[in-house]
């Protein structure tokens, strides 16, 4: 997928599929449609065509630049966005174009944050304009010339880009509007509609004015603009030192330093700008001195406590007591906004945090009663309150000290921090009030760790532990305090120890009406604990149904759960061209027990879906909706329901807004709005590397999510041996051949790069590279023969004759849709036997016949997989060989292939055959992730993206091709 900057809006999508329907004449041959974009993307936008020239040779567009590639115009249907926040949602299925959009949006993001835009007035089609834009200088310059020259070619493949428009008008366009809309988002509602300037830049952009007035006001504010964009080669920077921190005192120091804006590295001490006339300062600015003069005069302007520095004739550092500490501390992120440079203790920025602690004791002796009392959210419980600073929690004595400090900058117990006197006085307060006293479950239940029980408190609140069901519950270890329920009768399936724990978790949570995340390992039953849930709910009365949501590859896998392991529900299958509407729909879903839907769909009949009451809406593979702001999140969200299930082995895999966007769904405010839960947990653990931060949050999410993983030696699945071979295979002459030719054309490009450009020409040959490893005809794509050509190829089919002789069954898998279809025509040939291909493109129906098929002991004995589209809820236990033909770089990915065979109902060893291509970048990536397995899930990511943080040199020692790789 790749983003175009357009002359006309902020960001346009569009996407390639080789194997889709071929365009004619001018239009692009592998574009897919603009309404096809969106619904598999689930994002909200306008269709659209541009004109885009692209490299092409006389058969077509292509991605290989030759000697008969040239620029051609093809016409291509784009999905138009007005705003940046989809792409997030798209980052893990993007090009490096997108990836490179994501950079600018977070650029944007950072200036509004900082306050660097101004108001102004443009002149639109259909008349005057209020917009946001953002103000460049300093560093901000820099960032903007870096992100300018790093700008991906088809970012500005618009026709018309050809006429002159610059790469820095592009990305001025882009980012302003990612700015204006980033800025109208967060002052929504504060100011009421009107058709005037000043409301237009809150509400619609256009407005009515006299056009002399309109004249005026533009000149006002370019003037405005202009003179807070002014470039400086240095700026000034200030410094603030604790007396820990200051040798020989007791007081706060603040150092004046000078930094060049080009060169960061380059910080000087105002004491050397006085008396080193050699410095290297000089290579920017002629008089160094004189500018520090002039930048202290405008930061005193901002920060008057400067006046003292201002009175000595060559400023060097100021002396500070406590509460000038603080002063400058509330001036910091003034000046920052303003361009100078500001270096703060870390605990300023992530302040010692207040919260009230609560001790819980319920009626009963403890949770066991849950099995034999219909617990109800609303009993009264009683509570003990107290005020912890971090994790301590503060004695009276401290509490009055603490009190009567007439400043927020206190020494608590060795340490300096920052105390929020009105969330002090405010935690006091109700201390007084109720220091001891009752409260209903649920309200503790909806607030403990994540926000206050009163609207008066601006404190968070914690669990403190206590006695009885309510302090099990918030202790974290309700797994292992809960009875076992009774497995009703009805089930046909013996549950294992640890499902039957996690069958009492959901059971207990859904009794509370509270949301739960079964995060469960692949493979480990999630299915099974929740149909489970259903039986035994089903079992005490009548209930409306409940709705799963899933993606459509393993529709077909609930209903042979729910018809294997509890025939006695009714299950209804909602998808297809053919499926029921209106009172139809209605009335098949009032007979069934279970619906089973897919995501898309969920998006296409939200209006069916929502007007329904329905017990419980389940959602599996929840990572699905892990993007909150893609319109699938939120139509499902939008989903009424008395209780919420989100099933999902993978709870968090790029940022912590996935967890919040999971919780969410389960259940609703509880944690708060995405932005205050980004505050207060994504940037103190993803910025900071906040453990205390991470601590609340495991403690917040703790009673409603579950997660076990298979090598938890509490699981005892009982599974065969999974014996693992990394097998290296030569290359042919012809593909070293080709191999170095990518290599050599590589090295040559990301030498004069710079960081984000060569992060996209490191990738596209990583992939090209990976393709010649496959096969000669998979990077060259002329449809020529298989046979003889690929060293790799060769040992896939010595592994699959083994495989048929021996009377067993093989799944292989391969991340290229395009190879596999290769494949698939070879084998097939080459063993007389039918070879199924299961790809993202793959009909449900046909999908689900594949699967029934491949499970039967006559079945075909290959299948083909394709890893995105097959590598997670399916179960083919009847394969016991599998064979992963291209590498994926990311052991989580690959294990998850994996437990397609080695799950629960397998009987067999299963043979695990990791092929490699001997000397080349494939073999050295797995030799570096050998030595970094114990670290394998902090250094890679989602993809191949971690590759690209490698130096030059290091790349080029990864990718040059060893003379062992060949063989004739």
């Amino acid at each position: 997928m790749h983003a175009v900057l357009p002359r006309h809006g902020a960001v346009a999508l569009w996407a390639e599929d080789p194997d889709g329907p071929r365009g004619r004449g001018r239009n692009h041959p592998f574009a897919v449609a603009a309404d096809l974009l969106a619904d598999r993307l689930g994002l909200a936008g306008d269709a659209g065509r541009l004109t885009l020239l692209l490299p092409s040779t006389a058969a077509g567009p292509v991605s290989v630049v030759g000697a008969d590639v040239a620029l051609r115009a093809w016409q291509v249907p784009v999905l138009l966005l007005t705003s940046g926040d989809a792409l997030r949602g798209v980052a893990d299925r993007c090009g490096p174009s997108v990836r490179y959009l994501l950079g600018v949006l977070s650029f944007a993001e950072e200036l509004v944050a900082r306050g660097r835009v101004l108001p102004s007035v443009v002149e639109e089609s259909d008349g005057p304009a209020a917009r946001w834009r953002p103000v460049l200088s300093g560093v901000d310059q820099a960032r903007f010339d870096g992100l300018c020259d790093a700008m991906p070619p088809v970012c500005r493949a618009e026709e018309s880009d050809a006429d002159g428009r610059s790469a820095a008008d592009a990305l001025h366009g882009a980012l302003s509007a990612f700015v204006d809309h980033e800025m109208r988002r967060r002052i929504g509602g504060a100011v009421a509609p009107g058709a005037d300037w000043w409301h237009a830049l809150a509400g619609q952009a256009d407005f009515v004015a006299p056009q002399d007035e309109v004249r005026q006001l533009a000149g006002k504010l370019d003037r405005w603009h202009t003179a807070l964009s002014r470039q400086n080669p240095m700026r000034t920077c200030f410094r603030l030192r604790t007396p820990d921190q200051n040798p020989g005192g007791d007081d706060w120091r603040l150092d004046i330093m000078v930094q060049a804006v080009a060169d960061p590295s380059v910080l000087v001490s105002a004491a050397d700008v006085w008396e080193d006339h050699d410095s290297g300062l000089y290579r920017w600015v002629d008089d160094p001195e004189r500018q520090l003069l002039a930048d202290l005069g405008r930061a005193s302007a901002l920060y008057p406590g400067l006046d003292e520095a201002l009175a000595h004739r060559r400023p060097v550092h100021m002396t500070l007591d406590v509460a000038g500490a603080y002063d400058f501390l509330t001036h910091a992120e003034l000046l920052a906004e303003a361009g100078f440079g500001v270096q703060v203790p870390s605990w300023w920025r992530r302040p010692g945090e207040l919260c009230l602690k609560v001790t819980t004791t319920s009626v009963d002796s403890g949770i066991a009663m849950v099995r034999d009392t219909a617990v109800v959210r609303d009993e009264i419980v009683n509570c003990r309150w107290s005020i912890a600073l971090g994790n301590e929690t503060i004695s009276e004595d401290d509490l009055a000290e603490l009190a009567e400090h007439k400043l927020p900058l206190v020494r608590f117990r060795g340490q300096w921090t920052y105390v929020d006197r009105q969330r002090l006085a405010a935690g006091l307060k109700f201390l007084r009030r109720v220091a001891t006293g009752t409260m209903p479950a649920s309200e503790i239940l909806l607030n403990a760790g994540l926000r206050p029980p009163q609207d008066d408190v601006p404190l968070p609140v914690r669990s403190d532990g206590g006695t009885g069901w309510l302090a099990d519950l918030l202790s974290g270890d309700i797994e292992g305090r809960l009875p076992d329920v009774d497995v009703p009768e009805e089930l046909s399936a013996t549950l294992r120890p640890y499902q039957r724990r996690g069958l009492s978790w959901l059971a207990f949570l859904d009794r509370l009406g509270l949301g739960a995340c079964l995060a469960d390992d692949m493979g480990l039953g999630k299915t099974v604990q929740l149909l489970a849930l259903e039986v035994l709910r089903r079992a005490e009365r009548v209930r409306p149904p409940t709705l799963v949501i899933c993606p459509m590859s393993v529709v077909g896998n609930w209903q042979r759960e729910a018809a294997r392991f509890a025939p006695t529900l009714s299950v209804h299958v909602h998808h297809g061209p053919g499926r029921e509407s209106g009172d139809a729909f209605v009335k098949a879903v009032q007979e069934r027990d279970i619906v089973v839907t897919t995501f898309s769909v969920a998006v296409k009949d939200t209006a069916e879906l929502t007007a329904l009451e329905w017990d419980r809406v389940v959602v599996d593979e929840a990572q699905n909706i892990k993007n909150s702001g893609t319109r699938q999140a939120r139509a499902i969200r939008a989903i009424p329901a008395r209780h919420r299930v989100a099933l999902t082995g993978t709870p968090v895999e790029n940022r912590m807004s996935e967890l919040w966007s999971i919780m969410d769904f389960t259940n609703p405010g509880m944690f708060g709005s995405a932005n205050s839960f980004h505050a207060r947990f994504a940037v103190p653990v993803e910025r900071y590397r906040d453990q205390d931060a991470a601590a609340r949050l495991r403690g917040a999410v703790r009673p409603f999510l579950l997660r076990r993983v298979k090598a938890d030696p509490t699981i005892e699945l009982d599974l065969p041996d999974k014996i693992e071979t990394t097998q290296l295979c030569n290359l042919t002459v012809e593909q070293a051949s080709l191999y170095r030719a990518v290599v050599d054309d590589m090295l040559e490009k990301i030498k004069e790069s710079d960081n984000i450009q060569r992060k996209g020409l490191v990738l596209a040959a990583m992939t090209k590279l990976k393709q010649v490893c496959n096969h000669p005809a998979h990077l060259l794509g002329d449809g020529s023969a298989l046979a003889g050509r690929s060293g790799k190829l060769a040992r896939v089919e010595q592994i699959l004759e083994q495989v048929l002789a021996e009377g067993e069954k093989a799944l292989c898998f391969t991340q290229f849709a395009t190879f596999g279809r290769m494949l698939q025509r070879h084998l097939s040939v080459r063993f007389g036997t039918e070879v199924p291909f299961l790809h993202g493109g793959t009909s449900k129906q046909v999908r689900d016949a594949m699967v029934d098929r491949s499970q039967e002991p006559d079945g075909p004995p290959i299948l083909l997989v394709s890893l995105k589209a097959g590598g997670t809820g399916l179960n083919l236990t009847a394969a016991n060989h599998v064979i992963h033909i291209d590498r994926w770089w990311n052991p989580a990915v690959e294990d998850q292939a994996t437990d397609r065979a080695f799950r629960i109902g397998q009987q067999r060893t299963v043979q695990v055959h990791k092929l490699l291509c001997m000397g080349t970048l494939e073999e050295k990536i797995d030799q570096l992730l050998d030595r970094k397995a114990a670290l394998a899930h902090l250094v890679v990511g989602a993809g191949d993206d971690w590759l690209t943080e490698m130096s030059f040199q290091q790349i080029r020692e990864l990718i040059t091709l060893s003379p062992e790789a060949i063989v004739e």
